[in-house]
């Protein structure tokens, strides 16, 4: 049976179902402690996009039409245009003929088509996924260092304690699903000192403000089409009501026994006062509350970023194993991939 590329409506119920085999497969084989996919809400998560993303789907099936490995491409729209993502997942019975290379080739010949220049892919060091990539001739542009904290480990005494330890001047809020109106601009203005940090590797738009704040709404809106509940919390300056520091936590259907963080960030002229410790337990204190299944919760920091390691340290977080990001050149992939094997 060909190789097909769907749009993400396109999906069956079958797919969705054999998506999330492969997926579980792949995991049982690879990282066997990581929690397992579910179906939930599982067509929510590959259908929801920015409103200037696309995302394309691939599926490779055998002659007797089992799914045997699937991929995910989205193209990036706004400043990240000529940028593509991709996810593959092979099932580990099939690994070894061919599965993982027709996928790649379909990804590029798409994100050729759509207009990408780079595509790039996370890699968990530990999985085979790494000598496919060098195979290929991608190249690894960072290496960040993934942390769990562990719920059953957790010292929530502790936690409580460095929640309430809140320096004079400011008062932290809680969020679900996002900010309100009230706080969007100066959420947005402390969100853009993430381009100027060192070694940051998020995106963040040029503008900022009140023109930043439309593409926050698209993102948190995003986030819950996708069947993933956000949780904020934010330090406030007074009297002024300002936001000048924030963090955020996602939960996603689709593996409702995880928390990921997103980002942690906190105003230049705020900082030295304890304000990304004190955010980062009281979010922890309120997910205890709100999302009681959580088994864990997993962040990434980058090697050179001391700080960042040291306060998640002092929360309970332990480094279990390094993730790579991989680019290519799409033209130059292309190119390999057309030469005899």
């Amino acid at each position: 049976m060909p190789l097909k590329q769907l749009a993400p409506g396109e999906m069956t119920d079958d797919d969705l179902r054999d998506w999330c085999s492969v997926l579980n497969d792949m995991t049982a084989a690879d990282m066997p402690a990581e929690p397992r996919w579910r179906t939930d809400r599982l067509r929510d998560y590959l259908e929801a996009t920015l409103p200037e993303d696309e995302r394309h789907l691939f599926l490779d099936r055998d002659a007797d039409g089992d799914l045997v490995g699937h991929a995910s491409l989205i193209v990036f729209g706004g400043e990240q245009a000529g940028t593509g993502v991709v996810e593959m997942s092979t099932r580990p019975s099939a690994r070894g003929k061919g599965v993982g290379t027709r996928l790649l080739r379909a990804v590029a010949e798409c994100a050729k088509a759509g207009g990408c220049r780079t595509l790039s892919v996370e890699v968990i060091a530990t999985t085979p996924a790494v000598g496919f990539y060098d195979r290929h001739g991608f190249a690894r542009s960072t290496v960040e260092q993934r942390h769990l904290l562990r719920w059953a480990e957790i010292d929530w005494e502790k936690i409580e304690h460095a929640a309430g330890r809140l320096a004079a001047g400011y008062r932290l809020e809680y969020h679900a699903g996002g900010v309100p109106d009230r706080l969007m601009d100066s959420y947005a203005d402390v969100k853009a000192n993430l381009r100027s940090a060192p070694g940051n590797v998020a995106f963040v738009p040029e503008w900022r403000g009140s023109a930043y704040a439309p593409a926050l709404r698209d993102s948190f809106q995003t986030l819950a089409r996708r069947g993933m509940r956000s949780h904020i919390a934010v330090a406030v300056s007074e009297p002024f009501g300002n936001v000048v520091g924030l963090t955020e936590l996602v939960v996603s259907a689709q593996r409702p026994t995880r928390a990921d963080q997103y980002d942690t960030v906190v105003a230049p002229a705020h900082r030295s006062y304890g304000l990304a410790m004190t955010m980062k337990a009281r979010l922890l204190t309120e997910l205890r509350r709100a999302e009681p299944q959580l088994v864990d919760v997993q962040t990434w920091t980058l090697d050179t970023a001391d700080d960042v390691r040291w306060i998640n340290g002092e929360l309970g977080f332990v480094h279990d194993v390094d993730w790579y990001d991989y680019e290519t050149d799409v033209d130059k992939l292309l190119s390999r991939l057309a030469r005899p094997a």
